[in-house]
């Protein structure tokens, strides 16, 4: 298990799936605002990419998001899009409702951070989030990101367009954690 101050990275446990399931996935107007693509409802027990791992998928590493002290289950997270030639990957996060507002995210970026440089070797790191996600922006910028541009009415959520900010952070200007 990776470690951060306040929430570990580890893999996927098949008793995740009901909760990811009901408290992201089912949840319409927050996976609309988490997803690239429209939301549709998950069929229980399906083997839906989202929630089962494939571990045999190069380009994407998920994780399970758990609180350090006693296990519990806070949310997911995923290095995606890796690309090993240009040595770069994309960062995403998504924390269970009663987990929100806690200071996880900041941390996950935070290990997320450490795994894509230490682990991974990677060079860049980006992050895609739409412009009014203030608890995401604040988690990116608080571990060194920097915007590096909007794209303005670039997502498609829940009957309007919506803005994106685009946030990247090299691994020369990564000030790691000194806890993870």
């Amino acid at each position: 298990m990776l470690r951060g101050s306040k929430v570990g990275l580890r893999a996927r446990h098949e008793d995740d799936i009901p909760v990811l399931r009901a408290e992201l996935y089912d949840d319409v107007v927050n996976a609309s605002r988490a997803e690239s693509r429209p939301w549709r409802p998950i069929t229980p027990g399906s083997e839906d990419s989202r929630l089962v791992v494939d571990d045999k998928v190069d380009g994407h590493v998920p994780f399970s998001v758990v609180e350090l002290d006693g296990g519990t289950l806070v949310g997911t997270a995923n290095l995606w899009g890796i690309d090993n030639h240009n040595r770069s990957a994309h960062i995403g996060l998504g924390l269970l409702p009663a987990s929100r507002g806690k200071g996880y995210g900041t941390d996950v970026v935070a290990v997320l951070c450490h795994y894509g440089f230490v682990v991974r070797g990677l060079q860049r790191l980006q992050i895609e989030t739409l412009s009014d996600n203030a608890a995401m922006l604040r988690s990116a910028e608080h571990n060194g990101f920097v915007r590096e541009g909007l794209l303005r009415s670039s997502a498609w959520v829940m009957g309007e367009f919506l803005d994106e900010v685009l946030l990247g952070l090299l691994a020369q200007d990564w000030k790691p954690d000194s806890k993870v």
